[in-house]
């Protein structure tokens, strides 16, 4: 019997975690669970196992013999389209004997959630996804054919799910899905916990932790770094062995982003940094308008006092593709055309007394009325500026 949904495509939206993983969950249903085999391994420490893939025969056998070697597995983690009915049940019933946490970091869905239920703790982030439906057999010509579903409604019941909760799972025609909110998932008693993304190890990597799977990682995250994939690809790479690291370390997904956008925005202001005078000057322009744009003190501050250029790129009005917005996407463009610096810039210090959002604009916007290049560059990237300025450009005083 199968409980399986084949789910194409990628979602376009961004969410404040990755989002990476997540998949179109109303996207046509592939009667045939012919996927690859799932991906079944342990996390950094010893504590967490990652569960990726479709559930299909052997993915239980395989998980016993990792909880087996390592005893010291407290938790798993769990993404997956669904797969074959007997083999979520069999993890499930490995996750209840051996007193496992069961946690979602992105989507369970059909049979994965027979596993997901046995855990001791049952644990998503805000905008994870459960997804029900009834099991079905396949039948000719990639049929569904809808079976009886007695045995999984005893076992969603002997989990401690609300009766009504399970009629409407389990009422969900095969090719269809539900996909309740957390708060309906917490009051059925599907989910114990609902955690943020900086309270348990980062699983964003865990269907591919190759440095290309890194690679894609931060490009998902920071859309502006694939400006650099073309003229600078060490600059991506170096990036993208970072995060890696901070993955198999255990980081938190939260701890993993702040690592990607400060080395974004690193490596943007060294690119700036060697730009011409032309390009600083609509630079300084444009974190004006981000500036205006920010709302808040704090994001103000950010941008004009901190150099936080991914910042300022997100409070720009205008649409927004997989390269970031169109319009610092071309500033970096240009910047990227000519020399690279012979070293990278620096966060800017911070003054014992930062200026205050009205104040930094109106400094900035008098440097550029009065068109003082070298103070410019030494109010957007600090003193080593203009020797980063000076490697970059031999030619110039």
């Amino acid at each position: 019997m199968l409980a399986c949904l084949g789910l194409a495509g990628v979602a376009g939206t961004q969410t404040p975690a990755f989002g990476g993983l997540s998949r179109n969950l109303e996207a046509v249903i592939d009667a045939a669970p012919d996927g690859p085999p799932a991906r079944v391994v342990l996390g950094p420490g010893g504590r967490d196992v990652r569960l990726w893939g479709d559930l299909n025969d052997g993915t239980a056998a395989r998980l016993r013999r990792l909880l087996d070697a390592n005893p010291g597995v407290t938790r798993l983690h769990l993404t997956s389209d669904g797969g074959l009915v007997d083999e979520g049940v069999a993890i499930g019933d490995l996750v209840a004997e051996r007193g496992l946490a069961t946690y979602v970091p992105d989507y369970c869905v059909s049979a994965c959630t027979l596993a997901f239920v046995r855990g001791r703790e049952r644990l998503i982030v805000a905008d994870s996804r459960l997804g029900f439906h009834a099991p079905y057999e396949p039948g000719l010509f990639g049929q569904m054919v809808q079976v009886d579903a007695s045995d999984e409604r005893g076992r969603y019941l002997a989990a401690g799910l609300e009766p009504t909760f399970v009629d409407q799972a389990l009422a969900t025609p095969s090719r269809d899905i539900w996909i309740p909110d957390p708060a309906r998932l917490r009051a059925a008693g599907v989910v114990t916990g609902v955690v943020g993304t900086g309270d348990l190890p980062d699983s964003t990597l865990d269907d591919d932790d190759s440095l290309g799977g890194a690679r894609a990682a931060a490009l998902r995250a920071v859309g502006l770094l694939s400006a650099f994939a073309a003229p600078r690809p060490g600059v991506l790479d170096g990036i993208a062995a970072r995060y890696r690291e901070a993955y198999r370390q255990g980081r938190s997904e939260s701890e993993g982003l702040d690592l990607l956008r400060n080395e974004a925005a690193g490596a943007m202001r060294t690119a700036f940094a060697g730009a011409d005078d032309a390009t600083l000057a609509a630079l300084g322009r444009l974190l004006l308008d981000a500036m205006a744009a920010s709302g808040s003190e704090e994001t103000c501050r950010a941008i004009g006092r901190d150099g936080d250029l991914v910042t300022a790129a997100e409070m720009l009005p205008g649409r927004r593709g997989s390269g970031g917005n169109p319009r610092m996407r071309a500033l970096l463009d240009r910047a990227l055309a000519g020399p690279a610096p012979a070293g990278p810039a620096t966060a800017l210090p911070r003054p014992a007394h930062a200026l205050a959002c009205a104040d930094l604009r109106r400094r900035l916007a008098g440097i550029l009325a009065r068109g003082e290049a070298p103070q410019l560059r030494e109010t957007l990237f600090g003193r080593g500026g203009r020797r980063l300025e000076a490697s970059a450009l031999p030619g110039e005083p």
